[in-house]
């Protein structure tokens, strides 16, 4: 839109707001037809000209250009009417994440232009699993909602269907990923219900259940610091547990039972120079088997050297059966770039090498690969005996091809396994992905 025609239309919003103002701009004549919406909004400072005094009105005006003009109608509010306030709150709403980047506040917006606000994403995977001649071309979708209650209490929500196969038939359920009411009090807040939770960098690999956890935590941020604890159950959803012989690793949680009350606590600090992080969790009063049982800790580390970055982590469970090294795990691994959603080739890669034994993985990755799937987590002396240690190399990458649309890739190879014969397969996934 050409700059003179978005003035006209501001002009029209904030009718009567001023009285008749002075010509401000020399290329701007009083016998131009949107004269008087120019030099009033001039006169109201919501507009300005360029240092040489022009208007430049056959321009097109930028979206940076309009959020300035919107964040100086919001600091006006007071002087409009409850329609006119309204359509500046829909221009914010329009332009938040310009706002955003001009420091004004819209914390409150939801609450000026309805109590629910809207988003989601939808994805196009294909995946090439391990040890398998099969692959899949898979479509999921994904709404999230955000009631807000009050100043400090928010409702949260987001439904998913399932991964929809494109090969054949497949139906398409729904279910609740994350259904919890959040309530803020300053530097602490109280999540019940269910609510998103994971372990182990890139993704999530330890622990990452596509269903959340059900349960409460209390988490707290002290500016460099900040920590959680919880209670709850892993939820694995419509899955039925582990599956090795399974094609379709999408049915496939493997998270600890959702019987299993679990306990954690996590802590970050950023000491500038390094983010450093703990985690622990473990199953209270398990009545699993021995396999199932586990009480896990792990540390990790991440220093950023300009556009890169280096990260580690090492991973225990104090519980776990087997011989020395089935029960831990560590990676190392470097990184460069960030994706911008709102910036098209912009870019990111991290590639990191793993060694992880049996004992520490049990299921419920965040990965989109099944290489972990191929430990033997599932119990010694099945008829599904798998390796007892994995080491690999893992790559992720993503690219923004678009605004809002982003290229997703992972890579496991050069896997070798312990305790069974053969060494994995190289296993792989691409997606499009599209936010909205």
């Amino acid at each position: 839109m050409k700059k003179i025609l978005a003035m006209a239309a501001v002009a029209a919003l904030v009718a009567g707001a001023s009285a008749y103002a002075a010509n401000p701009f020399s290329d701007v004549s009083t016998s131009d037809w949107a004269y008087q919406a120019v030099s009033d909004l001039s006169d109201q400072g919501i507009v300005e000209g360029y240092p040489d005094g022009t208007f430049k009105g056959g321009r097109s005006i930028t979206r940076y250009e309009m959020a300035q003009i919107v964040a100086r109608l919001m600091a006006k509010e007071d002087q409009y009417n409850a329609e006119q306030r309204a359509t500046i709150d829909k221009l914010a709403a329009e332009y938040a994440d310009e706002l955003d980047s001009l420091g004004v506040r819209v914390s409150n917006l939801e609450k000026k232009v309805g109590n629910i606000s809207w988003s989601g994403d939808a994805r196009m995977r294909y995946q090439s699993y391990d040890n398998s001649a099969d692959e899949t071309w898979q479509a999921r979708l994904r709404i999230t909602m955000k009631g807000q209650v009050n100043e400090n209490t928010t409702v949260n929500a987001r439904l998913t269907t399932d991964n929809v196969s494109l090969k054949g038939d497949s139906d398409a359920e729904v279910a609740a990923e994350v259904l919890n009411v959040n309530h803020d009090f300053g530097a602490w807040d109280i999540t019940l219900g269910r609510f998103n939770n994971g372990f182990g960098n890139l993704g999530g690999w330890l622990l990452s259940s596509t269903y959340g956890m059900d349960g409460a935590q209390i988490a707290a941020d002290f500016g460099r610091v900040d920590v959680a604890v919880g209670y709850g159950q892993f939820n694995s959803g419509r899955n039925t547990g582990f599956d090795p012989d399974a094609k379709d690793w999408s049915k496939n949680s493997g998270v600890p039972s959702d019987n299993q009350d679990t306990f954690y606590a996590r802590a970050n600090a950023d000491f500038d120079a390094f983010d450093f992080y703990t985690n622990y969790y473990t199953n209270v009063e398990s009545t699993a088997p021995q396999w199932r049982d586990y009480d896990i800790w792990g540390v990790g580390l991440v220093v950023p050297v300009n556009d890169f970055r280096v990260f580690g982590e090492y991973w225990q469970n104090t519980t776990a059966p087997g011989t020395v090294g089935e029960d831990t795990a560590w990676n190392a691994g470097i990184g460069y770039g960030q994706k911008d959603l709102k910036k098209p080739g912009t870019w990111q890669l991290d590639v990191a090498y793993y060694d992880v034994g049996a004992g520490i993985y049990l299921g419920g990755t965040g990965w989109q690969t099944d290489i972990l799937n191929t430990l033997n987590h599932s119990g010694k002396g099945t008829d599904v005996a798998r390796f007892d240690e994995l080491k690999f190399w893992y790559a992720v990458g993503e690219v923004t091809l678009d605004e809002n649309v982003y290229l997703h890739a992972e890579y496991a190879f050069a896997a070798e396994g312990e305790g069974h014969e053969g060494d994995p397969n190289d296993t792989w996934t691409v997606s499009l992905n599209y936010v909205f």
